[in-house]
């Protein structure tokens, strides 16, 4: 008994240094993307970005949580105080608890099973039910429309998302997101399955509500969206959750698109390269590209959004998947065999 009960306590501590391994310098990158987005976006708009709170600037992330931190949370009259309290809660856990499956190495995950690509199926749509939550709690008509808006535009690019992942699926021959990995070996998914390379990174703009996808948060029109009424600390947890969603993302395209921890080029000095920090490193690329169309490509028009998901990018995932089966089915041919 005292063996067991040693084991499962030696499990219990080493799942959890593992948990805090990975959550600790994620949100630290949460914090500094914000930093990094408005570096970024200053030098594209030729301003400076933060530049006053420690050197460089690089103090900002830290006072901002500061500030956010002793503000006073204020909740409406009316409002669902239970549903207006955990709303914010469950988007930025759900962001977090995602990662459990993403490997950052061979093998480096907190949980390798085989059904990883299942388990983000089911997270990701989880993710749905803060934002209706948060709109619907708030008794707020404003709050309310954002909510709707961007349960419609979720919902409707996860299709699409989806059936660029099958096709991944269908190529690899396992939900096992390190065989997805290491499938890319001799070359990335992003080469041969290009099309849904874009599509996929596209719709994950759309399910962050990132521009030029931000209709939920449409200032002009329904002010600020479904977190209208929030603020301090249940603001700032919306915040850093589309934050930690934008890094979730854009591991799950380095994933099955990049080549994960892989080297790009497999010579010599590039073999010698930690395969965390390529992992790093084709992130830090996706995140650029967020913020660089953030900064470059004005909101579209609601309408155009819903044509764009259903009417463009549902019919050539749903084509390519036939096609890319349809040569694996005649050829037997896989991109790395």
């Amino acid at each position: 008994m005292s063996a067991f009960l040693a084991t499962n306590t030696g499990f219990v501590l080493l799942t959890l240094a593992q948990s805090l391994a990975l959550i600790v310098p994620l949100l630290i990158g949460v914090a500094y993307l914000t930093f990094f987005e408005r570096k970024v976006m200053g030098a594209i708009q030729l301003r400076k970005g933060p530049n006053v709170v420690g050197p460089f600037g690089l103090g900002q992330p830290f006072a901002d949580a500061i500030k956010m931190l002793f503000k006073e949370t204020i909740i409406p009259t009316g409002a669902d105080r239970v549903l207006f309290t955990i709303a914010p809660m469950l988007t930025f856990g759900l962001a977090i608890i995602a990662w459990a499956v993403i490997p950052v190495n061979n093998h480096w995950a907190i949980a390798n099973i085989n059904v990883g690509v299942l388990y983000l199926f089911a997270i990701s749509s989880l993710g749905v039910y803060g934002i209706i939550i948060a709109g619907w709690a708030s008794n707020s008509k404003y709050a309310f429309l954002g909510a709707l808006r961007s349960a419609a535009q979720m919902v409707s690019y996860e299709v699409s998302m989806g059936f660029v992942i099958v096709t991944v699926l269908v190529c690899v021959g396992s939900l096992n997101l390190n065989d997805i990995v290491l499938a890319q070996r001799k070359i990335w998914f992003a080469i041969p399955l290009l099309p849904l390379f874009v599509i996929f990174f596209i719709s994950g703009l759309a399910e962050t509500n990132r521009a030029p996808f931000d209709l939920a948060e449409g200032d002009t029109e329904i002010v600020a969206g479904f977190f209208v009424e929030y603020s301090a600390m249940s603001f700032a947890l919306f915040f850093l959750g589309e934050y930690a969603n934008m890094i979730l993302i854009s591991a799950m395209t380095t994933t099955l698109f990049l080549g994960g921890w892989l080297s790009p080029i497999g010579i010599a000095p590039f073999t010698l390269i930690p395969g965390v920090v390529w992992f790093l490193l084709k992130i830090i690329l996706c995140l650029f590209v967020f913020i660089w169309v953030r900064a470059t490509l004005p909101r579209i028009r609601y309408d155009q959004l819903m044509s764009l998901g259903w009417k463009v990018f549902l019919p050539i995932s749903m084509g390519y998947l036939v096609l890319v089966a349809g040569v694996l089915e005649i050829f037997g041919w896989l991109p790395n065999a």
